[in-house]
């Protein structure tokens, strides 16, 4: 279990540079990176530590190689771009549409979930859907908000594929906002789910019978009846 930042698997990608000055400057250029770790922060979205490559979006063949090898810590996913063909770069997305729930902890998780992670996703973003490519997950816990069953949420992070003026962000999604898809294994369904978040704990020591010693303790080592 980590605390605040994890290695990620990492992924290539284009900085929006006006991340990288204030947001003064630079809107419309980007810098080539390398995702390599992701913090989670609470009441933040997920935010990436990256390597710079040295290579600019439109720069010259004899520009100067000025940012090559230099970090940044705690990019926010709405500064990152999927490294992909695309025809051209996507608008910028609010962060509550790229990421609807914050962080919930410091302690994380992170996973990739490898049944699911062959096949595209279908993502919800603003009440439409769009397809996407999983990239991993990361689960939170540590606290009251983490651990609640009613209220814990994991970040699915997805490169959107198929988002018209969005397609190349990267977007973090709750479990109620994506489907995974896989036709060799299961039909995708449509429409929404009928589920209802669970309000229960599901404990073992929480019953009566624990008080009683010949139950609690009614092992391969205890003595049964004849």
């Amino acid at each position: 279990m980590s605390n605040l930042i994890s290695n990620i698997p990492h992924f290539n990608c284009w900085v929006r540079k006006e991340f990288t000055y204030n947001h003064l400057d630079y809107h419309g250029e980007y810098l080539h990176a390398i995702a390599i770790a992701v913090n989670t922060i609470p009441d933040r979205c997920l935010s990436f530590q990256v390597v710079f490559t040295g290579y600019e979006w439109d720069k010259e063949e004899d520009a100067e190689n000025l940012h090559g090898g230099a970090m940044w810590a705690r990019m926010p996913i709405t500064g990152l771009v999927a490294d992909a063909m695309l025809e051209e770069m996507p608008d910028p997305m609010t962060t509550h549409l790229a990421q609807p729930w914050d962080c919930s902890s410091r302690e994380h998780e992170v996973i990739v979930m490898d049944r699911v992670s062959s096949s595209p996703w279908l993502c919800k973003i603003d009440n439409d859907f769009h397809t996407g490519k999983y990239l991993f997950t990361v689960d939170y816990t540590g606290n009251d908000i983490a651990d609640d069953p009613a209220q814990h949420k994991q970040s699915h992070v997805i490169q959107l594929t198929n988002a018209g003026k969005w397609t190349g962000n990267i977007v973090a999604l709750p479990n109620n906002r994506v489907r995974a898809t896989n036709p060799a294994l299961w039909e995708t369904g449509s429409g929404a789910p009928d589920f209802y978040p669970s309000q229960h704990l599901h404990t073992a020591e929480i019953d009566d019978s624990y008080m009683d010693p010949n139950v609690t303790f009614n092992n391969l080592y205890s003595k049964g009846e004849d």
